[in-house]
Order: C-alpha cells, then structure tokens, then sequence
C-alpha cells in the first residue's frame, strides 16, 4: 500500500499549483494595493474593449480612436503627472498600465506612451505655467491628442544631426524641415516639435491647422497597423514665442522624453509576450498529435520553458527599473539594458509561439502573429537594440563607440 504524502510534500504541491503561468517568479505579490488595483482595471479594459476589436482594426489598417476615451476616463493619459487633471500614479503603475495595453496591441500601448511619455511629459517638465494649463488638463480627457516631432528622413539613430530648423523673425519662430514615422500624426491636434535653432535644439508646440504643417499618414505598413504613423511637413511654419518650450536648451529635451517612453515599452513587451505564451499553451494541450497532446512532447515543452525564463527575467527587469525610477535614481543606461533585452526577448517569443502554432500561425485568428509584426517596429523605435547596445558599452567602458 503506497504512504500517503507527507504534510510537507502536499503544501509543496499545492504551492506548486499555485503558481501563474505568466507570472512564475509571483511578481504581482510584489505590487501595492494601488498597483494592483491599476493592473487589474486596465486588464479588465483591455479584456472588454480592446481584444474584441484589434483584431479587425489591425486587418483594416485603422486605429480603435473610440478608446481614446476609455483611456482618458481611466486616468492612463498622463498618468504620473501631478495635478492638471492627471493621476498622478507611480512609475510601476505606468509601467503595468504599458504591459496591459499591449497585452492588447502594441499600437494601443504606443497610442498612451507617444501622449503621455513623449507630449504631455515635456509640456509639463519643460513648458511654462500657461502651456501646462492650456493642453495638459485637455489631454488627461483625451479633447487633445499629441504627437512627437524628433525622427528624420535621413536617420533616426542620430537625432544630433538635426536638419529641421527654427528661425526667430521679430517676436515669432519659423519653422522649416520634415519629421517621418510619427505615431499619432495625422490624428494629433497639437505636434511637440524638436528643432535645431541658433541656441541649440529646441521644443516648439505646433497646433494642427498652422498654415505650412501638414501630416500625411504613412499607408502599407505591416506592422502596427492598428496605429496611426504619419511624415511630418513644416514648410515656414510661423509659430509664437509662446509656443517654444522655455525650460530646456539641447539634446536634454527629447533625450529625456526617450527615457520616459523607453521605460514604459520596457514593460509593454511583457505583455505581447505574455498574450502570446497563454495562447500557446492552451493550444498544445488541446492540440492532439500522435495519440498525444502536443504539450507533452519533450520539445515543446522546452520551448515554452525558455519563453517562461524570458518573460520571467524581462518582469524582474522592469520592476526592478520601476523601483529605482520611484526613488529617483533611474538612469538611461538602465533604461537602455530592459528596452534591449525585454524588446528582444518578447520578438523570440512571438516568434516561435507561431511556429508552434504550425499553419495556424500565419492566421490573425491567433495573436502571434500580430505581436510578432507589431514588435519589429518596437525592437526598433525609441532607439535601435544596437544604440542601446553601445550605450550598455559606453557605461562599461566610458568610450563613445557611436
């Protein structure tokens, strides 16, 4: 007659049990009340609003522009803003708010970083009083969407190299150049534009109908097709003074925006490699080959096991940088080593859960392949896996290799 287990071997099967697929390392026990709250209110959304429609959006080349407003009623525009109409939330809250929506889609999830990270950001660190207060409190609501004028035509890796450029005539600015891959362009109603002046790179905030700015929309992507991606025209564009960003001269600026948008997709990622590791799994064992279920084949089981470790490392990343962020005590080059990795870990595992899925992959009935597409446009935006490779370096060695 066979022992019947030791109390210790029954807790240790029942914590086994226990523990979350997507979540092995029990990250969530981590988290605040509050944290957990934001989590669990933005999964609920994305549950209810986003995934029954991205899918069509995708197809169809459109943005969901309808959520806009389910966003804003959530507090996840400008989120950790204070004041303004904003939440004012933690930066572990942000990023869990960034790993949700692209649980969903990364188009959504580049919708709230571009108007949060990158437009409502810069208003509020470097704008002055009356700009805080004329677009921030109407963006929190989602009346005003933002874009983010800073990439070139002629090479995004090295924004130093600015061609677009800003002249004062009496007590105006004019603006001439042309930006390209702008999330949100063509639907912004205001662009935090970049340019190079006589003192040195500055932020200018250029309202959608300014004679001489146009925004056409960049067609026949195959990635973030659920996202709007436009060029930018500044053909002697005249904006006031009013509309220079005053707090900041250089490359501080947008470089600045980039760390706060970089840290947010840190945390995306997460969520497109988790959406795509539950949906594999609940396939290989519903999935019968040779008299067996797929997930008890040797192979796939390791292959879901290395998507696992690199899910699980990519969740110790972000928190880890969210802490350090809530302290204070961020620095770029952190932010450079979780896009690096968490970017390039959430592609490999959109990629083989496809290959899993055999014929299947290929069809958006599944959402691999929409992840998949979707991240080679991460892994790229916010700076390439090689500029944050030689920036890694440049804190190693304390040698620019750019």
């Amino acid at each position: 007659m066979a022992a019947s287990p030791t109390p210790d071997a029954k807790s240790r099967k029942s914590s086994f049990a226990a523990l979350d697929p997507l979540d092995l390392y029990d990250v969530r026990s981590q988290l605040s009340d509050e944290e957990r709250m934001v989590q669990e209110s933005v999964a609920r959304l994305v549950d209810e609003k986003v995934i029954p429609v991205i899918r069509e959006h995708f197809e169809n080349h459109t943005f969901p522009r309808e959520l806009v407003r389910e966003f804003a009623a959530l507090g996840l525009l400008g989120s950790s803003i204070e004041g303004y109409g904003c939440a004012g939330m933690n930066g572990v809250s942000y990023g869990l708010i960034c790993q949700e929506l692209e649980r969903g889609d990364s188009g959504v999830r580049s919708f709230v970083s571009v108007q949060s990270s990158l437009c409502m950001y810069p208003i509020h660190a470097f704008g002055s009083e009356a700009q805080r207060q004329q677009y921030l409190p109407r963006m929190a609501k989602g009346e005003l969407i933002g874009c983010f004028g800073l990439t070139e035509p002629h090479g995004g890796s090295d924004p130093a190299n600015m061609k677009t450029h800003a002249k004062r005539r009496g007590k105006d600015w004019v603006i001439n150049g042309a930006k390209m891959w702008i999330t949100n362009g063509a639907i912004a109603d205001l662009c935090v534009c970049w340019a190079m002046t006589d003192e040195g790179i500055r932020g200018f905030i250029v309202e959608k109908g300014t004679p001489g700015f146009t925004a056409p929309e960049i067609k026949n992507k195959f990635s973030l097709r659920a996202s709007v991606t436009s060029a930018l025209f500044f053909d002697n564009v005249v904006v006031p003074e009013e509309a220079m960003l005053p707090g900041v001269v250089g490359l501080k600026g947008p470089l600045s925006c980039l760390t706060q948008a970089r840290y947010g997709i840190t945390w995306g990622v997460i969520g497109a490699a988790q959406a795509c590791l539950r949906q594999v799994i609940d396939y290989t064992k519903d999935r019968t080959l040779f008299g067996r279920p797929l997930a008890a084949n040797q192979a796939i089981q390791i292959r879901l096991a290395e998507m696992s470790r690199k899910i699980t490392t990519s969740q110790l990343l972000s928190l880890q940088l969210g802490r350090l962020k809530d302290a204070g005590r961020l620095a770029p080059s952190q932010v450079s080593m979780a896009k690096w990795h968490n970017a390039r870990a959430a592609i490999e595992v959109a990629r083989d859960a496809r290959d899993i899925l055999g014929g299947a992959g290929i069809s958006a009935e599944y959402v691999p392949i929409r992840h998949a597409l979707n991240l080679e446009s991460v892994i790229t935006y916010e700076g390439t896996e090689t500029v944050h490779q030689l920036t890694i370096g440049r804190e190693l060695t304390g040698i620019n290799a750019f």
